[in-house]
């Protein structure tokens, strides 16, 4: 075999591919659009910390230009001026994203907003026009909404009555991806690594391989919803090793950063499929209901410390982030 044949060789080998191979539809995990294309995933995501962290960037000043110059013409108030700016920024990054991949961009609604449903109603449809003034289908974007009941509320109605499909994050609970299945949402993000975080932190512990809490957490679900024929997108995220993410290929989708897609494209370890629908509905529990009792959803989700407090601690991150890039921008509004 000659030298580019067998390179040809190792790269389509590589864990990457193998992963791909293995059903798993591969999503980047970043705002820097300029690092996507190497690993041709079919979509991205994007939240406030990546937006923020790309917006840092020099190289990204002229969609911070645009988004401005928007901002200062669509409001009256600085406040009004600022709100308009961060919305068509996020827009300006998902429109970049969404000239690199094939399939969908995510953008968040403001973290701030999880527990309003309709506030959170009225971003999404926002950002859905925003985008569609740009030239960009509804079908290519994916409305990121945190895994609250009043998120999941909003989710529910945004794809029943408008045809906005959406991405429910922050998802640490069982309970909250039944609630999420029963909303016939798009997309659900169990977060993998987060959860690890919580349990390593918690019992002093170390995890590996199949007893990793957050890789049992994303099977269980994918079970469950592969028994009952429910159609929402399960989509691993918050990566913390290679090992996790192995360890569910063959789920629907796995969003991951791009320092670990270039670990898994210069390495050739096997990714034999683990998850498949067979499988799943032999092993997956008795069907149960949230979507129609609140009371429920929250207690189960209170009995839940894990998932209480990473649900918060999350939501509190992103919040903060958003504040950070509405200070950014307002710097500019007001330059």
């Amino acid at each position: 075999m000659s030298e580019p044949a067998q390179k040809k060789q190792k790269v389509a080998n590589n864990s990457l591919e193998q992963l791909k191979a293995a059903g798993t539809v591969v999503v980047a995990d970043t705002g820097d659009f300029s690092s996507i294309a190497k690993f041709q995933p079919q979509d991205s995501t994007t939240n406030p910390s990546l937006i923020l962290a790309a917006a840092k960037q020099p190289a990204h000043a002229k969609l911070i230009d645009v988004a401005v110059a928007y901002g200062k013409k669509h409001g009256k108030t600085t406040a009004e001026q600022v709100e308009s700016a961060v919305d068509r920024l996020l827009v300006e990054f998902g429109k970049e994203i969404l000239k690199i991949v094939p399939g969908r961009v995510s953008t968040e609604v403001d973290a701030r907003l999880s527990f309003d449903t309709q506030a959170t109603v009225e971003k999404a449809r926002h950002i859905i026009k925003l985008y569609e003034q740009e030239g960009v289908s509804r079908e290519r974007v994916l409305i990121k909404i945190a895994s609250t009941w009043e998120g999941i509320q909003a989710a529910k109605e945004l794809e029943e009555k408008d045809g906005i499909h959406c991405n429910l994050t922050l998802l640490f609970s069982f309970g909250q991806a039944v609630a999420c299945a029963e909303a016939q949402v798009t997309l659900i993000s169990p977060f993998v690594g987060r959860i690890l975080d919580w349990y390593k932190a918690s019992t002093g512990k170390e995890y590996a391989g199949e007893t990793d809490p957050g890789v049992v957490s994303v099977k269980s679900i994918y079970n469950y919803y592969k028994k009952y024929g429910y159609k929402t997108i399960v989509m691993g995220a918050s990566f913390r090793s290679t090992d996790e993410i192995k360890n569910l290929a063959g789920v629907d989708y796995l969003t991951i950063s791009p320092q670990l897609l270039d670990t898994l494209m210069n390495s050739t370890e096997p990714f034999p499929r683990v998850l498949d629908p067979a499988t799943a509905k032999k092993e997956a529990g008795d069907k149960i209901s949230y979507i129609n009792d609140e009371a429920k959803f929250r207690f189960d989700l209170n009995e839940d410390a894990m998932a209480t407090e990473k649900l918060s601690e999350g939501i509190r991150k992103f919040s903060a982030d958003i504040v950070t890039l509405f200070d950014l921008i307002e710097k500019k509004v007001t330059a």
